[in-house]
Formats: structure tokens, sequence, C-alpha cells
């Protein structure tokens, strides 16, 4: 599920830096002249209370070092790092470079081997320089909580998965019932070739068109809403689908109303006006569905 957290996140990153940042901003001035380390363990703590997935905050001087144990709740990070050179590290390189607080792509932390993000806040002085930079490490897991409440990680995200999960399990089982219908329906028709009415040829046809087209869709939503492959990465195939599918319905449509004609010319041809509504609508479906296609086409 790596995948789709990282392309959620890409979609939420600009709202979790601008919220991260304004609680960092809130709590601690980004000028700030005689400010002491004392000053932001203080302000690291009332951050703390807020922001309640924080795995790890800890404070660096200008030359990249950390002038603090780490603040966390998790034993193997807390009351520990001070004085490690943390100077090669991404985000220490883009706070010096951009001189605002920023937030870094997620990346796996050496510790607890979980993707985390950091975000990164300076502290200058009077003079503008660069005295001190406030690191608070979140999991993506839990910035995602944070930020975007319909992660996939979330309470509503995974009822949201659960819910079509048993819309996709109920489609393939309706699937199944018209697959088994439409072959039993075949094997009915024995050896026998002369006995075989064209309508019976149809009705089978119909009902495996239409277990096919149900399965397609299972299959598109399964793999998108449950399983979360990348949306973007599956733009291609989900089109695909969706003209698959409407294909189908056009078929099983046709031969519906190719049976309706054929009965209603043999035993009442005052009922092939409805045969025409029908076909009316199909040719509308054929156009929609070509110009669905072409909009296809443009967008590559």
């Amino acid at each position: 599920m790596k995948i789709k957290e990282i392309q959620e996140f890409s979609e939420i990153r600009t709202k979790a830096r601008a919220y991260l940042c304004f609680i960092l901003s809130r709590a601690i001035p980004s000028r700030v002249p005689g400010i002491e380390v004392k000053d932001l363990k203080v302000a690291l703590k009332s951050i703390a209370k807020t922001l309640r997935y924080v795995e790890a905050m800890y404070i660096l001087d200008a030359s990249g070092k950390q002038v603090i144990n780490t603040i966390s709740l998790d034993p193997q990070f807390a009351r520990k790092g001070i004085g490690e050179s943390r100077s090669n590290r991404a985000y220490y390189y883009k706070v010096i470079k951009d001189k605002k607080c920023i937030l870094t792509d997620p990346y796996p932390s050496i510790k607890s081997n979980t993707l985390v993000v950091t975000a990164a806040y300076p502290i200058f002085n009077e003079k503008n320089e660069l005295i001190y930079i406030v690191c608070i490490d979140i999991t993506l897991e839990n910035i995602l909580k944070m930020v975007h409440s319909s992660s996939i990680d979330s309470i509503s995200g995974r009822a949201i998965r659960y819910i079509y999960a048993g819309f996709s399990f109920a489609l393939a089982f309706v699937a199944f019932l018209l697959f088994v219908k439409g072959v039993f329906s075949i094997i009915d028709f024995g050896v026998h070739l002369s006995s075989i009415k064209l309508k019976d040829v149809f009705e089978s046809t119909i009902l495996l068109t239409l277990s096919l087209a149900i399965f397609d869709l299972v299959k598109a939503l399964f793999e998108e809403e449950v399983l979360g492959e990348n949306k973007k990465q599956h733009e291609s195939d989900i089109h695909r689908t969706m003209v698959k599918f409407i294909g189908s319905i056009i078929i099983a449509l046709s031969i519906e109303a190719l049976m309706l004609v054929f009965k209603s010319a043999l035993t009442d041809t005052s009922k092939l006006q409805y045969a025409v509504m029908l076909l009316l609508g199909i040719t509308a479906l054929i156009i929609a569905l070509s110009i669905y296609i072409k909009a296809l086409t443009k967008e590559r």
C-alpha cells in the first residue's frame, strides 16, 4: 500500500506543509533576538500537545549538529541523539538553501525502517543569520491521518475500502451467476442443432456478454479502490475498462433489440416501435462512446 500512500501524500503535500509550518511559526517566531535552546524546548513541548502523531522532534544548530536529545514518546528515539551531525541530511541542505520552513519527500527512517517526512523550520537572529533549525519527524502514515482524513489507513479510509470490497464481491457473484446461467443455457441446447431456437442463442449470448462486462467493472473497482493501485499509473487501464464495459452493454442491447425486431415482425408488428426506441437509445450510447474515445485520444 506504500505506493498509494505516496500518491496521496503528493496530492496533499502543499496542505501538509502549510499546516506544519503554521504550527511551528505559531509556537516559535522565525526571527527572535537572543533566543536560547531552553526556550525552544519549551516550545517543542507545546507543539507536541498539538501534533499527536509526531515520531520525533529535535533541534540542530547552523552547522547541522543536534543540540538537544530527541523528544519522542518512542523509547528508541527519546533522550538520544545530542551531538549527532545531521548535516548530510537532505532536509538540512534544503532548509539552508530555501531559508524557510520546508517539508521533505517521504524517505526511510534509519531507526524505525518506516517512511517518514521531516518538517524543518529555520530560526534566525536579529542579523538574519541562521542559528537553529527545528525538525519534526512524522511517519507517512501519520501525516496522512493528520492532514488527509480520507487516507487509506485512516478509520474512514479503511471503512470505504471494506465497502468497495463488499460491492466488488457482490458484483463478482452476480457476474458468476450470469456466466453459469449462460453456460447451462448453452448446454441445454444438446446435440440436436435443428432444435435450437435463435431466441435461446441470443439469450445465452446476452447473459455471457453481461457477465464479461460486470467482471471487467469488478476488476477495475477492486484494483483501484481496494488494492490501492496507483490512479495515475492505471488511468489508461481504467479508460480501457470503461470502453469495454460500455461496449459490452451496447452489444447486449443490440442483441436484445434484434430479438425484439424478429419477435415483433412475426407476432405483433405494432410493437416494432419499442424496438425502434431501443435502437435509438443504442445509437445514443454509440455516439457518446465515440465522443469519449475521441476526448481520450486528444488528451494523449
